[in-house]
């Protein structure tokens, strides 16, 4: 049973402009961003899930995406140094939260920006980790150390897909969804050579989203508008359940930005 972490969307709304998505003129409808968000916790729920929420905050609308808050591994949290001022008040709300349930806090250096789950995936023995648009490349060597691990570092270059967990997704098969032309050449590469059995999804797909999705064993749970990709992922063994994210899209957000995994991983 995997725990997962959300907070209902009671404060969510485009109060600011942070990404290419971002538009204050196109606000979100609150009714449907309820009804998208209940569809989301409903199927995690059905899927054998244990989700926890954490209570949002009125003036954090963005702390409805709470793969952003930080990575966790086994009992140990690295809250997340947000990059924009609009999202630093975030950080020390999920630090107490997991504080008292036991998780060891482990903070980055505040002049190294990072932001958690959003940056930060387990792909076989590797963490990838994106830079650029929101985390520092210099943030990974201290990942790498805290936890131990292999950090590999790739940059992004799409401001659309300003984090990794846009436009890369690994599967439980040591496979991962990808859409390359996020990433500069030398990421490209640096993917190929380290994740085998890759599905690449076309751009019409991946500006859905579709990369941004909750993988749990052999279910998947992704936005709406990828046919392409279901099918290749039914090809390998997946089953798929698509969600309406129309709402959370608008602030460059869906399945995986609204779910964070406590751990990502038990161990390194």
């Amino acid at each position: 049973m995997r725990k997962l972490l959300l907070c209902a969307p009671d404060h969510y709304g485009i109060e600011y402009e942070i990404n290419p998505w971002m538009s204050r003129a196109r606000g979100a409808d609150t009714p449907v961003v309820q009804a998208q968000w209940r569809g989301l916790h409903e199927k995690l729920l059905s899927l054998g899930c244990d989700v926890h929420l954490i209570p949002g905050v009125p003036r954090l609308p963005d702390m409805v995406f709470t793969a952003n808050a930080g990575l966790t591994v086994g009992k140990k949290f690295i809250p997340s140094n947000f990059r924009h001022e609009e999202r630093a008040g975030e950080a020390a709300f999920f630090a107490t939260w997991m504080e008292e349930r036991g998780y060891e806090i482990v903070w980055l250096p505040k002049d190294q920006f990072f932001e958690g789950e959003g940056d930060a995936l387990f792909a076989g023995d590797a963490l990838f980790c994106g830079y650029k648009f929101r985390t520092d490349v210099n943030s990974h060597r201290a990942v790498a150390e805290i936890l131990n691990c292999l950090v590999i570092s790739v940059e992004l270059v799409d401001p659309r897909f300003y984090h990794i967990d846009t436009c890369f997704c690994p599967l439980t098969d040591g496979g991962a969804v990808w859409f390359p032309a996020a990433f500069d050449e030398y990421g490209q590469r640096t993917i190929r050579d380290h994740v085998p059995n890759l599905i690449d999804v076309v751009e019409a797909e991946a500006a859905h989203f579709s990369c941004n999705a909750v993988v749990l064993e052999r279910e998947v749970v992704l936005p709406e508008g990828a046919p392409q990709l279901m099918n290749s992922l039914r090809d390998r063994g997946y089953n798929c359940h698509s969600l309406p994210m129309t709402e959370f899209l608008k602030a460059g957000g869906a399945c995986k930005c609204l779910t964070m995994f406590m751990p990502q991983r038990e161990t390194v």
